[in-house]
């Protein structure tokens, strides 16, 4: 008897469960063999010291790729980049829309522009309270408070039941410059008892107690250090967070400065942000070179360079290397923002440049200068309790935030919770069931203007130099062994000190050429055997002396 396929709504986390960044995730409907999907979000992760030379680390999409045909359209929650930055690398492949809010849409296309990307990818326009159909899916965007504008959660409705997927949000109840989050809309979702729901949520701060601070709250705090502040003031903070920077806008106005704008990314923003009326009120910035006209005490300076970055105008006016924008002693720079993971050194590094040229430096760790746009663990219950979810899926974070979120559903009452992971399949509904590992997970990388694996990356290889250093040797050897040119040496990252009794270089020209030696003539024209027992002399030879085994190549060439 042929089996029958019934109709399934699950859900693939292919990026951002198990890790912060790269969210990615897939949600199919219908029978296994014939499912639609849809896919949330398509964003990116900032390389770390263990990929050296990697720009940004990409979801894999192989998966997609797979069900290309089965593949109905890409939805974005908002335009941050750990969830949106791929799109432009990854989407284009597939020729299927992408849905997104005018602001995300704007900021697509100024990083297709300002990237110069070729490729194009088809934008629809989604509205807030405005469902759309695809396919078996009804899909409506509801807005909620983040830290950059026209942020959503989104409603996914099926025959089979119903998702609420959070997205990046917070309970902030007075937002600068955007609407607060849809509590009403999410009590109804939670009132309608005629299908089953789930919920899949941010876990980012669901180690951390209470509720996050309001974003009105930062801009009071921002008011006063501007306000008492006897000469500059300069701010860095996310390019990205528009409502921050109307917050430092306005109180550079009412303490009656002139703002000053530095950096690329800060320019295009609030450019986008202006062109669709978030920045009424708000008189227009000034470049960055007016700077210099402008009186210390009437000028607040808003820049690039939060996150340490060496290029961004908080770094090379910490280095006084910036060609418009200097900073004296008794000015204040508030760093009005926290160092992603990672960055933690190299923001540290700037605020001491500063500090020694007698600037004030302000972090969160004196003020509220910052505040997350991740709920805590009074919001996350709270959501709890307007959505009343049959099942929870805590995603967007490491292993201990998505634990600590599911142990707090798990208390709440929440029936059922999910411990998922990148690659896992997840059947939410007719009945949950979990399969670990089902589906092929992965990432690319970024490397220069190469997309590649990491296999094809060489970054394994770029590690090893970086620890070991490299040494090159090259040789001529005839057919009857005789040494006909060199051995000439090469001796990258090595070290060298010319006090010692005995340098590196020494020790390897003593190496190369007591090998050499002790091969007989007639075994030198061996091209093979002499590449091998030069390399296994040196790597043991430097070794000993170093404490540390080189990478070493041996070019023996016959003549």
């Amino acid at each position: 008897m042929a089996k029958a396929y019934r109709d399934e709504l699950v859900f693939v986390p292919l990026g951002g469960v198990g890790e912060i960044g790269m969210n990615m995730g897939a949600y199919g409907f219908g029978p296994e063999r014939s499912r639609k999907w849809i896919v949330v979000d398509c964003g990116v992760t900032f390389a770390g010291p263990a990929e050296p030379g990697i720009e940004l680390i990409l979801p894999d999409p192989g998966f997609l790729e797979e069900n290309a045909d089965d593949v109905l359209a890409l939805i974005l929650t908002h335009s941050h980049e750990d969830h949106y930055g791929a799109v432009l690398d990854l989407w284009p492949a597939f020729d299927k829309p992408v849905f997104a809010t005018p602001f995300t849409a704007a900021m697509l296309t100024a990083k297709r522009a300002s990237e110069n990307i070729v490729d194009e990818v088809d934008v629809r326009d989604m509205r807030v309270g405005k469902p759309f159909s695809l396919g078996p899916f009804t899909v409506e965007a509801i807005n909620v408070a983040h830290s950059i504008p026209e942020s959503c959660a989104l409603l996914i409705t099926t025959p089979a039941g119903r998702v609420v997927h959070t997205g990046d949000w917070k309970l902030d109840p007075a937002p600068v410059a955007a609407p607060p989050t849809d509590l009403a809309r999410f009590a109804a979702i939670g009132a309608d008892r005629s299908s089953p729901l789930a919920l899949v949520c941010d876990s980012t701060n669901a180690m951390k107690d209470g509720t996050s601070p309001s974003e009105d709250e930062v801009g009071a705090t921002l008011e006063a250090l501007i306000a008492e502040s006897p000469h500059r003031v300069a701010v860095t903070t996310f390019a990205s967070n528009v409502g921050r920077v109307i917050s430092i806008a306005r109180a550079a106005q009412k303490a009656g400065r002139k703002v000053v704008m530095s950096g690329r990314a800060m320019h295009r923003i609030s450019g986008i942000a202006r062109e669709l009326g978030m920045m009424e009120g708000i008189e227009p910035f000034l470049d960055q070179n007016e700077y210099k006209a402008l009186p210390r005490k009437k000028v607040v300076l808003i820049c690039t360079g939060s996150q340490g970055e060496a290029r961004a105008a908080i770094a090379r006016i910490a280095r006084e290397e910036h060609p418009e924008i200097a900073l004296n002693a008794g000015d204040r720079v508030i760093f009005s923002s926290w160092a992603i993971p990672g960055n933690e050194r190299e923001v540290i590094d700037i605020q001491n440049m500063l500090i020694d040229r007698g600037v004030d430096v302000i972090t969160q760790n004196q003020a509220l200068v910052h505040t997350t746009g991740h709920p805590r663990r009074e919001e996350l219950k709270a959501l709890y309790d307007l959505l009343k979810p049959d099942l929870l899926i805590p995603v967007h974070g490491e292993a201990a935030h998505l634990e600590a979120h599911a142990a707090l559903g798990r208390q709440h009452g929440i029936e059922t919770v999910v411990h998922a992971r990148n690659g896992d399949l997840v059947r939410l509904f007719p009945e949950t069931t979990h399969f670990p590992g089902e589906i092929p997970v992965g990432e690319l990388y970024l490397d220069g203007n190469i997309l590649c694996t990491p296999d094809e990356s060489g970054v394994k290889g770029r590690r090893r130099l970086s620890f070991g250093g490299h040494i090159v040797v090259s040789l001529c050897v005839s057919a009857n062994g005789e040494v006909r040119s060199g051995p000439d040496y090469v001796l990258e990252g090595l070290p060298e000190v010319p006090d010692e009794e005995e340098s590196l270089s020494l020790l390897v020209k003593r190496v190369v050429n007591g090998t050499l030696k002790s091969i007989p003539p007639k075994r030198r024209s061996d091209a093979e055997m002499v590449q091998g027992a030069l390399i296994r002399s040196l790597r043991g030879e430097v070794s000993a002396f170093w404490g540390r085994k080189p990478n070493v190549t041996v070019f023996v060439h016959r003549v």
